[in-house]
């Protein structure tokens, strides 16, 4: 149970503070989409040398999916992530709509897919932004390949470089979770096009799970 909660805690973090950051710093100028791009990189860094030990801090049910999909989890401990992922997506943007209430500041940090030219080019984004994200989480944190303690850097890092790249196209979501929340709270064009931030960021993990074990040396035949 320890796992499930650090989960939710972990990513009721990510989704305040990198959500928080979009929100009150803005993204319509560089410095925001640099900042913002940050802010989710540092939580994820944050959180892994914080929660790492307890559960892995996937913080994302596309990495859950990927680590599955790899057999380093059982799918009963990933619906336990799930679960917990969602609720504290759903908690980060439950206390960040709080905030904004009493700041007297719109409520914001969704996803959109009109920036990306509707929902199939949102769909390629985002799909081929978890594949590398995730790709990069499944190969850093390899027993036998991976990066040991600067895995979560690596994947801090590597996640404010997909913000860099997509942030003006589809507000960046490659986590489910943290697309769930703010989506569920704000209504409306956001909740229409959640979809899209499940399914495509989902799409992307799996992908990134069969090209690791190809990559990796698990698959015999890229042998």
């Amino acid at each position: 149970m320890k796992k499930y909660v650090a989960e939710c805690l972990g990513t009721a973090v990510l989704t305040l503070l990198g959500c928080g950051t979009a929100v009150f710093v803005g993204c319509g100028e560089p410095a925001g989409v640099f900042a913002t791009a940050a802010a989710f990189g540092l939580a994820v860094i944050a959180m892994a040398y914080t929660i790492g030990a307890i559960s892995g801090c996937h913080i994302n049910p596309a990495i859950t999916l990927g680590v599955a999909l790899s057999g380093r989890m059982t799918w009963k401990d990933a619906a336990g992530y799930w679960a917990g992922q969602f609720v504290g997506g759903l908690l980060g943007a439950a206390i960040l709509l709080a905030i904004c209430s009493c700041a007297g500041v719109d409520f914001g940090g969704c996803n959109g897919v009109a920036n990306a030219g509707g929902a199939c080019g949102a769909i390629l984004v985002e799909v081929v932004a978890t594949f590398i994200f995730v790709l990069v989480v499944l190969g850093t944190t390899d027993e036998k390949k991976g990066a040991g303690n600067l895995a979560g850097l690596a994947i801090g890092l590597t996640l404010v470089l997909v913000h860099l790249v997509c942030i003006n196209l589809t507000g960046t979501s490659v986590n489910p979770a943290r697309s769930f929340g703010p989506a569920v709270l704000k209504g409306g064009q956001a909740l229409a096009d959640l979809w899209v931030f499940i399914v495509a960021p989902l799409a992307g993990g799996a992908l990134a799970a069969c090209a690791w074990k190809c990559l990796g040396g698990e698959c015999k035949c890229c042998k």
